[in-house]
Parts: C-alpha cells; structure tokens; sequence
C-alpha cells in the first residue's frame, strides 16, 4: 500500500491533491471535533467553564500547533527524499522526527505547566473562570507528549502519502472522545478538567497504534531503526527549517489570540469571552477541511521540489488553490445562513441562551473571509513542502498581527464599534493577507521554476 501512495505523490498532482486531502479533510474534521464535543459537554457547567476554557484556547494553540508544525516538518522532508527517489534518507528522516517529537515534547510541558496560571492570569483570567482554566489546562499540559506522537506520526504517514491509516485511527480517537467526555465531566465528577482528560485518552491511543505500525509492524514505506539510530544534524535541521516556523505560526497566532482575549475583555466582559469562544469553536472547525488542503500540497509539492519538477509544483499550488476557493465559498455560506441555529449547540442551555444572538452574529460576521483563506492556506503551505517554511510564517505574522491587530483598534478604539469592530478586524485582515499570500506564492513558484528550468 505504501508503494502505491508514493506513486500517487509522484504522479499527476491535481489527482494527487485530490486523493491525499480527501482522508486528510475527513481526519481533520473529526479531530476538530475533539473541541466541538468538549464545548457541547463544557456548556453544561455554565458561562464560567466556558470562559474559563476560552481562555486556554490560545495556549492550547501552541501546544498542538507545535505538534502540528514538527509533524509538518516531517512531512516536507520525507516527501523531498521520496521525490529525489532517495528511500535511506526519508528512512533516516523518520527516524530523527520521532527522536525531534520526544525532545519537544518534554520541553513543552515543563515549560507550560511552570507557566500556566501566570499566563491565564494575564489574559485577564480571575476567581472561578481561573480555576476552571487550571482544571482544563493542567490535563492538557501534562499529555502533551500524546499530542506530539498522535499529530507527528500523522505527519509521517502524509510524508509517504499514506492518509487513510491515520484516518482510520482518528475516527476511532474521536469516538473514544466522544463516548469518555460524559463520563469524565459528569458521571465521574472531573468538570472542566475532565474534558481534556478524554482528549488526552483519545490521543494516547491514537499516538500508540501509529508507534506500532511504524516501529513494530514495519509495513510502512520509511523503515524506522532505532537501534542504528546515528545523529544527523544535516538531517535535523531539514525536519526543523520547516517544523520550527511552522509550529511559531501557531505560536503567533496564539499571541494574537491574546491579544484578540484582552481586547474582547475589555469590551464584552465574560458574554464576550464565551461568545469568542464559541464562536471561534466553529471557525476552527470550518478551517479544517482548507487546512486539509494544505496538507495534502505540502506532501505532492515537497515531492514535486524533490523531483525538481517545476510544472508539477505550479500545477499542485493551482489546483490546491481553486478546490480551497470552491470550498471556502460552500463553509461560508453554510455559516452565514445557519448561524443561529449552529450558535444553539453552544448555548443549549436555559444559562447560555443569551449567547445565541452573540454567537451567530460573530459567524455572520467572521466566517465570510474563509472564502479568500482558501487562497491563503495552500500558499503558505507550499512553503513548508519546498522546505522554505520560513515564509509560512512571514504570511502569519503578517495576517494575525500587522493586519488584523490594527484594524481591530482602529474599529474599536478610533469608530467606536465595540465587539463587531473586532469581528470586523478579523475579517477584513485575514481576507488582505490571503490575496498577498496567493501573490507571493505565484512569484516563488516562478522563481523555483526557472532555477529548475522547467
């Protein structure tokens, strides 16, 4: 099977993408649903246990984006040997990834259980909504090793082509979720914390059978040995130039997004913050399927570069661009026209119904740039598979901070427009960095293929 999808990476791009971001989207969109399942359950406890997660939410972006980035890395480097046909060092590259995962990991939990409630603290987290943030965040922290194997060994399976394996594990992962979140949060008493305790669960045996089809059944395309494991800085640094950027995005987006929680604090207080969160629940989600996208052109264009394939590459960005365009057009409109009845499954109780309108009203007004994200996503995910993650996180900054930073004080401070200044701000920036990206990313390809003179 492996073979096969190795193929498929190298053969006709615009079914390459296709095929590749169908299980990916499909595995993205369950995995989204980790947060939507926790939501529905959380809304039971009331508006303080919303708030509370809601303010975790820009740490848990670091968190899993660090995952996320380093499994990216690994997918770009992987998909670049098996492209220049060079099978030992995409084994050797697999090999490193696993050793990166286990590293960062150790890391980042040390680091974020030190600093937690002092982070929470400065995003304007108090009294109960702190304790709550506490009880759903410690959990997290503490699993985060889960996180890192469950997100980088999926990065290792695109890497060789093979989504529908790692699909497979996260449909059964979310259904673990689903089925522990009731149990943990209201039979056994945990509350808050007993939402990411189901998470965590979920990811540890998600991380645990893609170890095992790597390391012990070996029928994978990359033949891990970690018993001849010979450090390669070489090799290193390929895997981070593009998981270290790709992780910061997160990282970025993570800053704004405190900044984005300070700012709708000061505005709406805890209805703000709950309707934020919420509403930014569905977003993510939405984004999942563009994402998925992206994912499947940093596997074919990272094969494409290593091939030295200049017309595949533009064809792979050209193709990933029109299907997100198209997509982001159906999400959008599904958004904007059932905003209010999507915003109920947040706020289902007699305690959360005054967030509905809130809620709709931040879909109505948010969710219309995932259309020109679609543009976006594939561009700077293109980046990471010709190893220039760099760039990727050029656009993010870009996007999150000099565009939509300004805009929402502009609106909020200098128009007076309160809570839909800031929507607006989201909007109006993300939609602006979207076209630059698509812009660049036609240049780059230009560029690439002169220097491959083809």
């Amino acid at each position: 099977m492996a073979n096969k999808n190795v193929e498929l990476m190298r053969g006709e791009p615009e079914i390459a993408v296709k095929k590749l971001a169908i299980p990916i989207m499909i595995s993205m969109i369950l995995t989204a649903l980790y947060n939507i399942i926790d939501g529905i359950w959380v809304a039971g406890l009331g508006p303080t246990a919303i708030a509370g997660i809601g303010f975790v939410t820009p740490i848990f972006m670091v968190l899993n984006g660090a995952s996320v980035g380093l499994g990216n890395g690994a997918t770009s480097s992987i998909s670049r040997f098996i492209g220049a046909k060079n099978h030992e060092k995409a084994n050797e590259s697999a090999t490193h990834a696993l050793f990166i995962f286990l590293i960062a990991s150790i890391v980042l939990t040390i680091i974020f259980i030190i600093i937690q409630e002092p982070l929470l603290r400065s995003y304007g987290a108090t009294g109960q909504t702190l304790n709550e943030a506490i009880a759903y965040a410690t959990p997290l922290f503490l699993g985060l090793i889960a996180f890192m194997f469950s997100n980088g060994c999926s990065g290792i399976l695109r890497g060789e082509g093979d989504m529908k394996r790692a699909m497979y594990v996260v449909v059964a992962s979310v259904i673990l979720n689903a089925t522990l979140d009731p149990i943990f949060i209201y039979l056994m008493g945990f509350g808050s914390a007993g939402a990411s305790l189901a998470t965590i669960t979920s990811s540890v045996i998600s991380a645990i059978i893609m170890l095992y089809w790597i390391l012990i059944k070996k029928d994978t395309y990359v033949d891990v040995n970690l018993k001849n494991f010979k450090f390669n800085p070489k090799l290193t640094k390929d895997i981070l130039k593009v998981g270290i950027p790709s992780s910061l995005d997160m990282l970025i987006m993570a800053i704004a997004m405190s900044i984005y929680l300070i700012v709708i604090s000061m505005v709406g207080g805890d209805y703000g913050i709950a309707t934020f969160t919420s509403g930014q629940r569905l977003y993510l989600f939405a984004i999942m399927p563009l994402t998925a996208i992206g994912s499947a052109v940093i596997a074919v264009s990272g094969s494409a570069f290593g091939a030295k394939n200049g017309e595949y590459l533009s064809r792979t960005h050209t193709y990933g661009v029109k299907f997100g365009l198209a997509l982001g057009t159906v999400i959008t409109l599904i958004l904007v026209i059932f905003a209010t009845p999507l915003a109920t499954i947040f706020a289902y109780t007699p305690e959360t119904a005054n967030l509905v309108p809130g809620i709709a009203e931040y879909l109505q007004l948010v969710c219309p740039c995932l259309i020109l994200t679609g543009i976006g996503i594939p561009s700077s995910f293109l980046y990471q598979g010709i190893g220039k993650g760099i760039y990727s996180l050029m656009f993010t900054i870009l996007r999150e901070i000099l565009l939509v930073v300004p805009l929402i004080y502009l609106f909020v401070f200098v128009f007076d427009w309160g809570i839909v200044g800031i929507w607006l701000g989201l909007c109006i920036g993300r939609s602006i960095a979207s076209i630059l990206n698509y812009a660049f990313a036609r240049y780059e390809i230009r560029r690439t293929r002169a220097k491959f003179g083809n």
